[in-house]
């Protein structure tokens, strides 16, 4: 797997998580998410202490809280519509600051906001100390399909590729006096993107010759096979180890 490039969610460090093995990171995030997706949303001490985890993790990684916040903005769409449904719930209301809410809505979105803030903190941690390169070939000594992470890596690589030549398409039409007002612009847009797929497809296909002329069976050869030792797995699976631990107390 060629070399990849530097991500605007990867912040470079040298940190102990920076330097765990991607395979080793990838597990102890998809296993934080079960445990917190299992967790009852009535337990908040327990959505407290997987926070916590967390900001142990990110102080670990060096990764500051400002850092974070910047990229949580992708959960914004969530967080609206987890404030709309008390208001559009059906079943017992209540009233809060004068509002009359759905009290089963009231956890409804207590339940999105707090497992779904959690899931995207852990994500962002990862991508924050793990190259793009490094999660696909995490991902790969994890077996996931061949094929899944092939499709994942030529994204990857093509995506700047793919926005550079929108960026010069538009550029080329503001050029020549176009600027989209209305609705009456759509079908030039439209236009637009779909030179953009057909310029896509043929690049596809080109890169494809390419590769097999040059010996390309089906699978992406690896340059460097990156191993785990048992202590890197206990350190990274002391998230999850400790997410489950907390879940285990409330059972008791």
């Amino acid at each position: 797997m060629g070399a990849g490039h530097h991500h605007q969610l990867y912040r470079p460090g040298g940190s102990l998580v920076h330097r765990l093995p991607p395979q080793c990171k990838l597990l102890a995030v998809l296993a934080f998410a079960i445990v917190v997706v299992a967790t009852p949303r009535e337990a908040f001490w327990a959505f407290g202490c997987y926070a916590v985890l967390l900001a142990a993790v990110a102080a670990v990684a060096r990764v500051p809280p400002a850092f974070i916040a910047r990229r949580m903005v992708i959960e914004l769409p969530f967080v609206l519509f987890a404030f709309l449904i008390p208001v559009i719930g059906m079943g017992e209301r209540t009233t809060v600051l004068g509002l009359s809410l759905s009290v089963p809505g009231l956890w409804a979105a207590w339940n999105i906001l707090a497992k779904a803030s959690l899931g995207v903190v852990a994500s962002i941690l990862l991508a924050a100390t793990t190259e793009p390169r490094a999660v696909l070939m995490g991902a790969q000594r994890l077996r996931v399909p061949s094929l899944l992470v092939q499709i994942a890596m030529f994204m990857l690589r093509y995506m700047d590729v793919i926005v550079d030549e929108m960026r010069r398409m538009r550029i080329a039409r503001e050029s020549r006096g176009f600027e989209a007002r209305n609705m009456r612009h759509i079908p030039v847009i439209a236009r637009s993107a779909g030179a953009l797929f057909i310029r896509s497809y043929e690049r596809g296909e080109r890169v494809h010759l390419a590769m097999l002329s040059r010996g390309y069976d089906g699978r992406m050869p690896v340059v460097q096979e990156i191993s785990a030792s048992v202590r890197q797995w206990a350190i990274a699976l002391a998230l999850p180890g400790g997410a489950l631990a907390v879940l285990g107390m409330m059972a008791l």
